[in-house]
């Protein structure tokens, strides 16, 4: 299926690494260009050069996405240099186990601000960009909202927040045709989740504790997957769907676990 991206501008936070790089990857061989948004200009021109050599187009931009101004810069430069911007995908974030018990009101605070903050500023501070392309947005968000995970409080009210805030902007955006959807992950392998598992008694064991309970074919979702869905979010392919939370998971959240086994 031809996703017409070609040369479509296409704002990826977190584009470096793990999902966010599957998605940049994807987005490239579509033929748009993504622009990686991160705060390692490293990691950033590692994941530009890989794109480049396979014949793709990107470009990034250093940010530090916690820090509002540096939000409002990110979206700048990008209108900068291109002119126009036709997408945006907020991703950045991470799992950092701010639990009720241990946690405190600044850990708390701060994660939000890692997680769900610049969700918002980003599509803020892009939205004028967005309105005159007739742009879309897609929200990656976690399964700890819906599930629960334990010893994680500030991820999982971040996630909360995501899938309500995606709700909220398909509506508010209705008006100027931009659509607004979410990726909701649950067990998906990326370096984050490797280094997480590694942290575990016997991490071989639990990995396979973990993809036993994945309903379809027992493997954990691969971040290409996670980009296939969000490519086609964005293009034009998916032009009347919105306001939408959409689990790519294999199953994990819905599906009975029992069927895991069968």
């Amino acid at each position: 299926m031809n996703l017409q991206l070609q040369d479509k501008v296409i704002i990826v936070t977190g584009g470096a690494k793990g999902i966010g790089e599957g998605i940049v990857k994807v987005l490239a061989a579509e033929g748009a260009i993504p622009v990686i948004v991160g705060r390692s200009e490293a990691d950033n021109l590692k994941t530009l050069h890989a794109v480049q050599a396979a014949g793709g187009n990107a470009y990034q931009v250093v940010a530090e996405l916690t820090q509002p101004q540096e939000c409002e810069k990110a979206v700048k430069l990008v209108l900068e240099k291109f002119g126009h911007i036709d997408g945006l995908v907020n991703n950045a974030g991470v799992n950092d186990g701010v639990g009720l018990e241990n946690g405190t009101y600044e850990k708390f605070m701060a994660s939000l601000h890692k997680n769900v903050v610049h969700y918002y500023l980003m599509a803020h501070y892009a939205l004028p960009a967005l309105k005159l392309s007739k742009g879309a947005i897609v929200n990656i968000t976690s399964k700890t909202a819906e599930t629960g995970q334990g010893g994680t409080s500030a991820y999982a009210a971040a996630n909360g927040g995501r899938n309500a805030l995606t709700r909220e902007w398909a509506v508010e955006l209705l008006k100027y045709g931009i659509r607004v959807n979410a990726i909701v992950v649950a067990e998906c392998w990326t370096p984050l989740y490797e280094t997480w598992i590694k942290t575990l008694p016997n991490p071989a064991e639990k990995l396979k504790e973990i993809e036993a309970k994945i309903p379809l074919e027992n493997r954990m979702t691969t971040s290409e997957e996670i980009a296939n869905t969000t490519a086609f979010l964005l293009s034009t392919a998916s032009s009347h769907t919105t306001g939408q939370l959409i689990h790519v998971d294999g199953g994990y959240v819905h599906l009975d676990r029992a069927l895991a086994n069968a």
